[in-house]
């Protein structure tokens, strides 16, 4: 079966891409799909999140294994699509480049049967222009301001990393050590 996918750019201009691909190809694959259907160069590091039907995310699934313990954390090579994404789940978030955070809200549009002599994964759509530069993200915190909870308990010594004095003699290094 093939997986037909629309990749949004989360912007306030409407910039997306229509990609379909097989069923049991990987994360990697569909996130290798994305890089080449936006035009990026493939080089930055990326992640995919699973997300509930209101885009909150949830539990992260990397390029690359950085877990304490190697081989412990999945990673998106070792998730097919088929095993994360199907009728009850169709959404998924995607994020390109920790720098600049590219973030895409990928949603399953469909699933068909394979056309004869088609190649997967193919785009089958394009609309808009990927801006220059990544739209700006708001972080906020739930609820209240994230530092009004230490705000009152927080004074200059506890800003400072060697107590305020400047003393690099505890710590085993000279101030110019480099």
């Amino acid at each position: 079966m093939i997986y037909k996918f629309r990749a949004i750019l989360d912007a306030e201009e409407d910039v997306f891409r229509d990609i379909a691909i097989q069923e049991d190809d990987t994360l990697e694959d569909l996130h290798n799909a994305i890089v080449n259907a936006f035009g990026f160069d493939g080089l930055e590091v990326a992640s995919f999140y699973t997300c509930d039907d209101t885009w909150n995310q949830e539990e992260e699934i990397p390029m690359f294994d950085t877990g304490d313990i190697p081989g412990e954390q999945k990673t998106m090579s070792d998730y097919t699509l088929n095993q994360l994404l199907g009728k009850d789940q169709t959404k998924i978030i995607y994020v390109y480049d920790f720098i600049n955070m590219w973030t895409f809200l990928v949603e399953l549009a469909a699933v068909e049967e394979a056309e004869v002599g088609e190649t997967y994964p193919n785009l089958l759509f394009s609309h808009g222009e990927l801006p220059a530069i990544a739209p700006e993200k708001e972080f906020e915190a739930e609820g209240e301001d994230f530092y009004s909870e230490f705000e009152d308990d927080l004074d200059e010594d506890d800003l400072d990393a060697f107590g305020g004095d400047d003393s690099f003699e505890d710590y085993g290094f000279e101030e110019n050590w480099n």
